[in-house]
């Protein structure tokens, strides 16, 4: 009974009229803003640093998500039914479990390697670079490449007794759940837990403790490639990269939050609708989590341009073709929430 009301909240003209219109505008901002964390790092050479390599990484992922999760959605909800063929819900499946996923591992990346940088100065001169930094990330997404192979196996066109034609899972609902608390554990609390950890230790240094007893590794610290990301310089005095390192420490963190906050709703419902016999299946609400898993992706960018000045002066600067530090050069679910739908929940 849930999943029929679902199917016909869904087809309903006022909430087609809001999820299509809530969608482009969510996407429509992260896929500009965070084409322009891309553009601003690879065209500013003051903005290649180690944590702004993975924030790189990171905006790649949302953007991911963003067209390969957001925009289906789009046409999935105009239409009534999938129009991208079994190639089509192969391939976007993929790539958004894809960018799901290294957005995670981004934001583990970059917690550790803040952690480090603060914490262990000493040897961050030599662990935290950007060719490192590189290294790293071309890890993740082969990884991430790898491990997402699994949904090329668990997904295919179904077609409905009435003609209509969807992308869903092809496997039972028993056997999905462990592949699904994997993922969870993997990709959401582990990295929440680590982040947890290594911010309260880096909190720890930067607001419980005095500055290090130790100028001349501070201040070569400050220096070397770990210089805080979006808001150090190597040239300023050691008091002044002790309070960019909290500004850009504070940024990443908030990062971070939104990612548990904006996630949780999703998580949640998926966990508790994988162990009661009746899922929840409240259409508007099933939009709400959408809703937050694309705000997700397209925040980023904001929050970068909120609370960073050299972020805040390259986007300006990109803005009016303008380098900061150089003349203008020329320039260059189907949602993860398929499983919420009237259509998965038939073979469950």
């Amino acid at each position: 009974r849930d999943g029929m009301l679902y199917c016909i909240v869904s087809e309903s003209l006022e909430y087609k009229t809001v999820s299509v219109f809530l969608v482009l505008l969510v996407c429509g901002v992260g896929i500009v803003g965070n084409i322009m964390v891309v553009m601003v790092v690879f065209t500013t050479r003051h903005m290649r640093t180690p944590t702004n390599c993975y924030l790189v990484s990171l905006a790649i992922a949302d953007l991911t998500v963003l067209v390969a999760a957001g925009l289906p959605n789009v046409a999935d909800s105009l239409m009534g039914t999938w129009v991208f063929g079994q190639a089509g819900c192969l391939g976007i499946t993929y790539l958004q479990y894809l960018g799901i996923n290294v957005s995670s591992c981004s934001i583990t990346a970059f917690t550790v390697e803040r952690y480090i940088a603060i914490c262990h100065p000493i040897k961050a001169q030599t662990v935290c670079t950007v060719s490192r930094a590189k290294r790293i990330i071309a890890g993740v997404w082969i990884f991430t490449c790898i491990y997402c192979m699994l949904w090329f196996f668990l997904v295919d066109i179904q077609v409905s007794v009435d003609g209509q034609v969807q992308c869903g899972y092809r496997v039972k609902r028993d056997l999905y759940l462990p592949i699904y608390l994997i993922d969870f554990a993997i990709f959401y609390v582990i990295p929440l837990l680590l982040a947890i950890v290594l911010y309260g230790l880096i909190a720890h240094i930067l607001y419980l403790s005095s500055l290090p007893n130790h100028p001349e590794a501070s201040a070569t610290t400050l220096r070397r490639s770990c210089r805080e990301g979006p808001d150090s310089s190597g040239s300023r005095p050691i008091r002044s990269g002790h309070s960019s390192r909290k500004q850009v420490t504070k940024m990443l963190a908030v990062v971070v939050i939104l990612f548990a906050l904006l996630w949780m709703p999703y998580r949640t419902l998926v966990l508790i609708n994988s162990f009661v016999s009746t899922p929840y299946l409240d259409a508007w609400f099933l939009l709400f989590c959408r809703t937050c898993i694309y705000a997700n992706s397209a925040i980023n960018p904001v929050i970068y341009n909120a609370m960073s000045q050299k972020f805040r002066s390259a986007f300006r600067g990109l803005y009016r073709c303008q380098r900061p530090d150089a003349a203008c050069r020329a320039t260059i679910i189907y949602s993860p929430l398929k499983w919420l739908t009237c259509q998965t929940y038939k073979g469950m």
